[in-house]
């Protein structure tokens, strides 16, 4: 629970200092205890910095790498001679940017020695029998090397300290010394890795690699592949690649050095958004069939930065190699647990170490998969994510009443049917929702009947076009719609999701240069008309090869697939669902270099969706017999005043968690 005043802070670190000379750890934390103790002083804790020999040399000054590893262990357990577990953050940001939701920046003392480590890790586990370690990736703060965005190099610059961890790596007191440190005194080799974007995507390369103590990871608006960050297939997600990002987050002296991996990544990523070896690299989904730790994800559905499809192929190709894993989805966007849900989050992320990392009997192996937040603040639980009774099911579009305004159903159009759209790169999703029942020239919409009873989709979508263009080049984007009034999380605006307040809670002990009490926050929410809940995009110039594109011929018909985020959004009864397909999606993909006029071979388009109950559900959903269902949430009072909506997307740097959080 939270601790609301800073003296008694004070009191908690003193009694747990008091508890570590009282308590034997053997009986306090044992594997038959249901939850480990802060019995330990953090005061006290050893604080150490160690670098740790990559055995690359990325940088070529003719010397292996060394990454800076930041270590609190508790002084108690040492001097005892009991070994504790390890919980890692491996984070590129902790010199250039900072982490959570205060970008907190590691600190020293005069003699170099850590004395702030960011978030609440070291604060909460470090009393509790758990060691923190912060690593440095290589190129970045005060390590060796060059960063090469989630390549050999940051992998290797975490793997490399789990096997020192373990007794099978080399360890040094300092940055160039030959005096040897290690581990295997204090550390029982187990290993949870945990962070946030780009840190929880090292988590997740270095769960790919096999390698042996990675217990568990906690991957947090995590990447699973790099080319999905910055492209869908072949469509360009941001207007720069991987050398702007290495560049950002280097240290001043790497930047000298590491002109070589610059021009690398240039090379290897093509801005023609073709797969190449460089991306092949940084594809950790391949890789699922090594993975041996236990995967506790986490993920905002609306999450425009690490779009939620880095999370459903993650998870679909770990389910194929029966790897244990847990899942939290919100309605947030780029946005840690910390900071949408934090009493419950950190109670069970306790447990979640304590189980794969202390060997407790806690139960949380045998509770619900998933837990799925409904409405802000509101969450239900899945057995199984996702559920069972899930099957894909084959939606197809259809011409309606007027020009683009379309229907939705199990029907099959007529031979022959199609509808069109010019791509106007000054609009974006939500401008096609807000007008998809009436005609415009920018997108086609297609709706469902209103829904007498609810409707639950569960996992990851697919839309296949099939599209004449007028020109050479064309994108496009294929967005699902839940059209009704309702009240969400407005992720679009500056906190995705949150507002933070001035309020502080504590969580853990501190001390005078680490504090464990941080801003608190509550959900920042608008009323709406529709809710957008799932993404996809492509370039059709990679119809024949989702690897690489060709000019498109002009007057010819061509058919793509296009891959939307993983989601679990239930339409509610009284609401419709719409598919809309349309061209560029302002600020969320590039436009094309020609601004096309695109016909669709409606006959030859489909949605496979993933529902609750198949298309059985589908039939008693749309049903038109039955009466409807009120909507879920009123509209608005005032009904002359339409809702508010969520903000408008708007740029964002290709920073995975870097700019905020």
């Amino acid at each position: 629970m939270p601790i609301r005043a800073r003296s008694r802070v004070l009191v908690v670190a003193a009694t747990a200092a008091l508890m570590s000379t009282l308590v034997p750890q053997a009986s306090a934390n044992s594997a038959s205890a249901r939850e480990s103790r802060p019995i330990y002083s953090y005061d006290n804790a050893v604080r150490e910095s160690v670098w740790v020999d990559t055995g690359l040399d990325g940088d070529r000054d003719g010397r292996t790498d060394r990454v800076a590893v930041d270590i609190v262990r508790p002084r108690e357990a040492a001097q005892r001679g009991r070994k504790v577990p390890v919980i890692m953050d491996a984070s590129p940001y902790y010199a250039c940017c900072g982490r959570g939701n205060e970008s907190q920046k590691k600190t020293y003392d005069a003699n170099g020695d850590p004395v702030q480590f960011p978030l609440y890790y070291d604060n909460y586990f470090v009393p509790r029998g758990y060691a923190f370690v912060a690593v440095d990736l290589a190129g970045t703060s005060r390590s060796d090397g060059c960063d090469d965005v989630g390549g050999r190099s940051d992998i290797q610059s975490a793997k490399a300290v789990v096997d020192w961890l373990n007794g099978r790596g080399r360890g040094y007191t300092t940055r160039t010394g030959a005096d040897r440190a290690r581990a295997t005194g204090w550390s029982t080799g187990d290993t949870g890795m945990i962070g946030k974007s780009w840190d929880g995507t090292i988590a997740n390369g270095v769960a790919a690699t096999g390698v042996e103590g990675l217990k568990t990871i906690v991957p947090i608006g995590a990447i699973s592949s790099w080319y999905d960050y910055y492209f869908a297939k072949g469509a360009p997600l941001y207007d720069s690649g991987p050398d702007w990002l290495s560049n950002y987050v280097n240290s001043p002296d790497a930047r000298t050095r590491c002109a070589h991996v610059q021009q690398r990544l240039v090379d290897g990523a093509p801005r023609t958004g073709d797969r190449t070896r460089l991306w092949e690299e940084r594809d950790y989904v391949k890789d699922a069939h090594k993975v041996r730790a236990s995967v506790f994800v986490v993920h905002g559905q609306q999450d425009l930065n690490v779009r939620a499809k880095h999370f459903g192929q993650w998870w679909d190709a770990l389910a194929q190699h029966g790897v244990e894993r847990k899942i939290w989805l919100s309605q947030t966007g780029h946005v840690d647990p910390f900071d949408f849900r934090r009493a419950d989050w950190v109670r069970t992320l306790h447990r979640w170490f304590d189980h794969h990392l202390l060997g407790y009997d806690n139960g949380i192996d045998r509770e619900p998969m998933a837990d799925i937040e409904r409405a802000p603040d509101q969450w239900s639980t899945d057995r199984v994510w996702p559920p069972r009774a899930t099957a894909t099911t084959t939606l197809r579009p259809a011409t309606g009443s007027a020009p683009g305004v379309g229907t939705l159903g199990l029907t099959p159009a007529r031979p022959g049917a199609t509808e069109t759209f010019t791509d106007d790169p000054e609009l974006d999703e939500l401008d096609w929702a807000a007008h998809v029942d009436a005609s415009t020239p920018s997108k086609a919409g297609f709706v469902s009947r209103p829904l007498t009873r609810d409707l639950r989709l569960s996992g990851s979508s697919t839309v296949t076009v099939t599209a004449t263009p007028n020109t050479t080049s064309a994108h496009l984007s294929a967005v699902l719609v839940d059209l009704g009034p309702d009240t969400i999380r407005d992720y679009g605006a500056a906190g995705e999701g949150i507002t933070t307040l001035t309020e502080r809670t504590c969580w853990g002990a501190s001390t005078t240069g680490d504090s464990a009490c941080f801003k608190e926050t509550k959900a920042k929410t608008t009323d709406v008309g529709f809710t957008v809940f799932s993404r996809g995009w492509a370039d059709l110039g990679n119809w024949a090869d989702e690897n690489r594109g060709r000019p498109l011929t002009p007057g010819k018909a061509h058919t793509i697939t296009l891959d939307l985020a993983a989601a679990d959004h239930v339409v509610p009864a009284g609401h419709r669902l719409a598919l809309i397909i349309a061209g560029t999606d302002q600020y969320l993909i590039d436009p094309p270099s020609t601004k096309p006029t695109l016909t669709l071979d409606l006959a030859r388009s489909s949605a496979r969706l993933p529902l609750v109950g198949g298309a059985p559900a589908f039939v008693r959903a749309t049903f038109p017999t039955v009466p409807p269902a009120a909507p879920r949430t009123a509209p608005p009072s005032g009904a002359a005043t339409p809702p508010a909506g969520v903000t408008a997307p708007r740029p964002v740097p290709p920073i995975p968690g870097g700019s905020s959080r």
